[in-house]
């Protein structure tokens, strides 16, 4: 069983970073295609960012393409979100994803295992 554990979530001002990290259960990230999504109360979880099993290939929801990034440390298993430039459209439940496939996807159905949550939220 594939578990994933997101941390680094909290209050920051407008303007600032944060960096959520999402560490698999096992060798997951070096072997599958994370992603991380969002979502807010009342709307459907929402694609952020994804990369690749090998890391090669990144992909970004328009909304976060040059204020986030999203990478892998495949010797700690980990994933990353960079976030920075936060806005307060940023907030919301934090997900990290994994898929059984070494191809990255956009869409929340693709994915088949998923980190319990962590929540960002930016003041304005």
């Amino acid at each position: 069983q594939v578990q994933l554990v997101e941390s680094g979530g909290g209050l920051v001002q407008a303007g600032g970073s944060l960096r959520l990290s999402c560490a698999g259960s096992r060798r997951t990230v070096s072997s599958y295609a994370m992603g991380w999504f969002r979502q807010v109360p009342g709307k459907e979880r929402e694609f952020v960012a994804a990369i690749s099993w090998s890391g090669a290939s990144t992909y970004y929801a328009d909304s976060v393409r040059g204020r986030f990034t999203i990478s892998s440390d495949t010797a700690k298993n980990t994933v990353y979100l960079q976030m920075n430039s936060l806005i307060s459209q940023d907030t919301a439940v934090y997900y990290c994803a994994g898929r059984s496939s070494r191809v990255a996807a956009t869409t929340a159905t693709a994915y088949d295992y998923w980190g319990q949550g962590t929540q960002v939220t930016v003041s304005s």
